[in-house]
């Protein structure tokens, strides 16, 4: 049997450049040009580019891939093709279109097993009401799949990670722990009873964004990937000017015991590590197990919503209507000189 993620050095969304790291590529010596119908782009840091088409509708554009997270072609497949459409869902979209993105080491994996990824995103677009509709492929030292993916969105129902408010609850619609699950796979200590907890999460399309991004009293919405937990919880601080408070038994994982039981045996990704260099410092908290957990990179993670307090129970509601419990784990604060992120 072949495994996939032997044939690559690192394993989903973990595979992602260190925040700090890619601050320093995306530095513009350039300036930029501005535009009035780039309603989102690269200064935002956002999930996607949003560009107005005039009719009070935008066009979505985004893109991601990376190497197997898991060893069964297939399902590879399928969870980049997700990830790859959740960000569009992210923004309030709808998916309208996907081209594949394929790297592939032709003189070590055949080319049929290269036709199962191909397969399993195909499979993930049919999911979510879409084309495959092409794509392009290179031979490259490493697997690589992902997708290219266009949308549409109502102008008014828009979300970016920008918005939030001074009070408002925390909410994300999956939970985490998908990198340390990944890393145990990788490191072939994942326990056959746990083989399927992050897959499950990962191959799970988040089509609730259509339903948030029609809600006013959803302020910001973005996924969270590669960053973690606390990148992308920084990053729409950030943009909507303002710290945050998590209340560490509330964020919701995948299994406590599981978690804690392969962090024990050290399966730590090292772009949590990476994670951790890049924005340690924005975040106060008092033991390194809130640091592995919260910094861990996600792989088609849920969506981390700002929520006006006031609407808690009525957003509670609805996603448990779309299948996504849900509980506060955390709320926004004013800015400040403190630390941008508070555990508590």
């Amino acid at each position: 049997m072949i495994r996939l993620t032997e044939f690559s050095h690192g394993a989903g969304c973990g595979c992602k450049i260190a925040p700090a790291v890619l601050d320093t590529i995306l530095a513009q010596t350039t300036p930029s040009q501005p535009n009035p119908l780039l309603l989102v782009g690269n200064a935002e840091r956002d999930d996607a580019a949003v560009y107005d088409l005039g009719d009070g509708t935008a066009m979505i554009s985004t893109t991601d891939f990376f190497m197997p997270i898991v060893d069964d072609p297939l399902t590879f497949g399928r969870i980049a093709a997700t990830n790859a459409i959740s960000d569009v869902y992210a923004m309030g979209g709808t998916p309208l279109l996907a081209i594949a993105i394929l790297g592939w080491p032709v003189n070590e994996l055949p080319a049929e097993v290269a036709g199962q990824v191909v397969e399993g995103g195909r499979q993930a677009c049919a999911d979510a009401g879409i084309l495959l509709a092409g794509g392009h492929s290179i031979d490259s030292p490493e697997p690589i799949f992902g997708l290219a993916v266009s949308g549409r969105v109502d102008i008014k129902h828009l979300k970016k990670n920008g918005g939030a408010r001074v009070g408002d609850l925390l909410f994300l619609t999956k939970p985490i722990g998908v990198g340390i699950l990944s890393t145990a796979q990788k490191q072939k200590k994942l326990r056959p009873a746990d083989a399927l907890l992050a897959t499950e999460q990962m191959v799970r399309l988040n089509t609730i964004g259509l339903v948030l991004a029609k809600l006013p009293y959803v302020h910001a919405m973005t996924d969270v990937t590669g960053f973690g937990l606390l990148g992308h919880l920084s990053e729409m601080c950030g943009a909507s000017d303002t710290r945050a408070e998590v209340y560490l038994d509330e964020v919701p994982l995948i299994d406590t015991a599981v978690l804690d039981y392969y962090l024990g045996q050290g399966c730590i990704p090292g772009g949590t590590k990476r994670n951790w260099t890049s924005y340690g410092h924005h975040v106060h908290l008092d033991d390194d197990r809130a640091k592995w957990l919260l910094a861990d990179p996600q792989t088609s993670g849920g969506l981390l919503v700002a929520v006006a307090p006031e609407q808690a129970d009525d957003f509670t509601a609805r996603c448990a209507a779309e299948g996504h419990p849900v509980r506060p784990l955390g709320k926004m604060l004013a800015a400040g000189s403190g630390r941008r992120i508070q555990i508590v």
